[in-house]
């Protein structure tokens, strides 16, 4: 059986990509749990949180899905840039 994908979404309404379903879950997941569970953080903070917890047991390369995923959720709706931050700040929306 081939791995399910899924095409990701860009906020910017430039071409997602084809991932595993299984890894964008995962980190999915990940980011919507952290967001809940600290109201906004810096995208640095948010990716460096995902290297933290999840390099030893996820399968691809954390950052860039964090990166990928990230964008997905914010052109979903799921999450948001919070305007005139910088860093940039992310939460929940």
């Amino acid at each position: 059986m081939k791995d399910e994908k899924i095409l990701t979404l860009h906020p910017d309404g430039k071409m997602g990509v084809n991932i595993l379903k299984r890894r964008y879950d995962v980190m999915k997941d990940f980011i919507i749990k952290t967001l809940k569970e600290h109201q906004a953080l810096s995208f640095e903070e948010l990716t460096v949180m995902a290297v933290d917890t999840l390099t030893n047991t996820f399968d691809g390369k954390v950052k860039w899905y964090v990166v990928t995923v990230k964008l997905d959720l914010e052109a979903r709706g799921l999450i948001e840039r919070i305007p005139k931050t910088s860093p940039q700040m992310l939460r929940l929306k």
